[in-house]
């Protein structure tokens, strides 16, 4: 089986010790696909052992993984895009089984779950990045109502209507998290396809910085939220601040239903303020989510273009 309309697409910084490893291997796994390597700015070998290994190589100077897929969803063309790093820690013996859902319609973005099987929990030896997966996973599932198996997971094949209707707004690694709310906020179909995690070989550094990109993530998290859901996201505000109002503004009501005087002026005043506030919180989420819905008929136009073509 040939596999001429899938493009596999690597970003790579600093990846000279795996790179023609991971490049040989999906060509194996994948007959006739192109393969290509955008090197982000690396100062090593990497993108002299990618041509040296058949792939098409192109240079990103804009640093970080979410700039580099901005530039690679608008460069290639093709039916499906196999995303996977450079870094020899994906299971290529999976390609097929991540494309063909892809390729048949039966799904708009298939991801790898390291998860479901234990091996990232085997194979992976830094602190912390278990739990900051656990973590986004449960605010995901909190704000959009759906589990994810593996939500940072940067193995996933794509549509073309996918990628060429996606926005890429980050710059580093908050792209898997971006990709992971935009494909359930705009309701494509996903499926998620076990994979076996393996760890970087002897020698292999990792790039994610686990508290600073951690961060990076949350805020974008936060930052997608008030885009998709503002109504959502300035009720839970308007709805703070409405308790915190009533926390002090209670007392002066009760003070003046027993006295018939406001003794407590500064706090009565506080009080009003915070419930202006949680009104103005609401009455701004529902304008917002007037012009999200708008929005969100165009780029449903924008998306049937895409099918069209």
């Amino acid at each position: 089986m040939q596999f001429r309309n899938v493009a596999v697409i690597i970003p790579c910084y600093n990846e000279a010790l795996t790179i023609g490893k991971v490049i040989d291997d999906y060509h194996a796994a994948l007959p006739g696909a192109m393969v290509y390597v955008y090197d982000n700015n690396s100062s090593d070998d990497t993108s002299q052992i990618a041509k040296q290994h058949g792939a098409i190589v192109r240079f990103e100077p804009r640093q970080g993984k979410g700039n580099v897929c901005r530039q690679m969803f608008r460069d290639i063309d093709a039916d499906c895009y196999l995303m996977v790093d450079g870094d020899d820690t994906y299971d290529e013996a999976k390609a097929v089984d991540m494309v063909l859902p892809i390729l048949n319609g039966e799904a708009d973005m298939t991801v790898g779950d390291r998860l479901s099987n234990g091996t990232y929990a085997e194979e992976n030896k830094r602190a912390f990045h278990g739990f900051g997966n656990n973590l986004v996973r449960f605010m995901i599932k909190w704000i959009y109502g759906y589990a994810f198996d593996d939500v940072m997971t940067g193995y996933r094949a794509m549509s073309r209507p996918f990628v060429k209707t996606f926005p890429v707004m980050s710059e580093g690694f908050q792209i898997e998290t971006e990709l992971s709310i935009h494909a359930v906020d705009r309701r494509w179909r996903i499926k998620d396809i076990p994979i076996v995690y393996r760890d970087r070989p002897e020698g292999s550094v990792s790039k994610l910085d686990t508290f600073g990109d951690g961060f990076k993530v949350i805020a974008m998290i936060g930052a997608l939220f008030k885009d998709y859901r503002p109504l959502k996201f300035f009720s839970l505000i308007a709805a703070v601040l409405l308790i915190v109002g009533l926390f002090f503004g209670i007392p002066v009501i009760f003070d003046f239903v027993h006295t018939g005087l406001v003794e407590r002026l500064p706090t009565a005043i506080l009080a009003v303020a915070f419930v202006f506030l949680s009104g103005l919180c609401l009455t701004t989420g529902l304008i917002l989510d007037s012009v999200a819905k708008i929005e969100r008929k165009e780029w449903e136009l924008k998306v049937y273009d895409e099918f069209q073509k």
